[in-house]
């Protein structure tokens, strides 16, 4: 059976959740050994190795995919400020709920679709994105109406909101930019040029950190972030975002928290309270509401 570009970006952005999702519980339990702006340097340098192995045995580089260079530093860079943020989130703020305020990305990604590329958001798109907000809000309050009304937020929540407008920003502006790359060859352009900006920010941290106490677990969360959670979803993302209208990309963020409860289980974890699933409920309800929009 041959699928059509446009089921392929669905099937594409289906992993990009299961990935990323994988990063919320490993990052919480690996963001406290190094400086986010190091940890992340490493993170893409290893992405790049490993989408440099995939690009020579496929489309390999050609002379025009290094014009207008700029275009990999602005979309490196945004993309940068999303995951450092994450792993300075997650010193503080527990996965799940992050992993609720990172589906708040696709109102912000409709937001700026219409800014960048002029994307029209339908009504029913629109009702679509607000019944996953008000599930997101709901998983951040822990369905707590008083914590809601006194806006009981934490330190990294809000600092994972700005990120996630940063990855709301680079959705739109890879379709912006691209002009004719292949998505592998985009992406591996994209993740060259977060390495080379993280690491001249974090140059002394990197060559401070004392390698040999660090855990077995850190190790198998950089893997783990730079494979699967970075170099994957990168491809996943800038593949789908060059077939499908920038909020039904993001729309698959509002299965993240579903597979967040389902990573944290198998670490070990107990089962959130009840009252968190149905705020997970209105973020798959969301998520239907938007694949059934054309």
């Amino acid at each position: 059976m041959v699928f059509s570009p446009y089921m392929r970006g669905h099937a594409a952005m289906l992993a990009f959740s299961l990935l990323v999702a994988g990063a919320f519980p490993l990052g919480v339990r690996i963001a406290n050994l190094m400086d986010p702006t190091a940890l992340t340097a490493l993170r893409f340098w290893i992405a790049a190795v490993v989408l440099g192995v995939f690009v020579a045995a496929g489309p390999r580089l050609k002379a025009r995919d290094f014009k207008a260079s700029w275009r990999y530093f602005a979309l490196g860079g945004v993309f940068s400020i999303y995951f450092v943020l994450m792993f300075e989130a997650l010193k503080t703020a527990p996965s799940i709920s992050t992993s609720a305020i990172f589906t708040l990305t696709p109102i912000m990604s409709a937001l700026f679709g219409w800014i960048l590329l002029r994307q029209i958001t339908t009504r029913w798109m629109a009702l679509a994105l607000s019944v996953g907000g008000v599930g997101a809000v709901w998983v951040v309050f822990r369905g707590d109406l008083d914590a809601l009304l006194r806006f009981d937020v934490g330190r990294g929540e809000v600092l994972f909101l700005i990120g996630c407008a940063a990855h709301a920003f680079y959705t739109p502006l890879v379709r912006k930019l691209n002009r004719g790359e292949k998505p592998l060859v985009f992406t591996l352009g994209t993740v060259i040029a977060g390495g080379i900006i993280l690491t001249a920010l974090s140059v002394q941290d990197l060559v401070l950190v004392n390698w040999a106490t660090l855990p077995t677990m850190f190790w198998i969360g950089l893997i783990y972030l730079a494979v699967a959670a970075t170099a994957s979803s990168f491809f996943c993302v800038q593949y789908a975002t060059l077939h499908l209208p920038s909020a039904k990309v993001m729309a698959y963020t509002y299965l993240v928290p579903s597979w967040v409860i389902i990573w944290e289980l198998a670490f070990g974890s107990d089962l959130p309270p009840t009252v968190i699933f149905i705020g997970v409920a209105a973020t798959i309800v969301a998520l239907i509401m938007l694949l059934a929009d054309r």
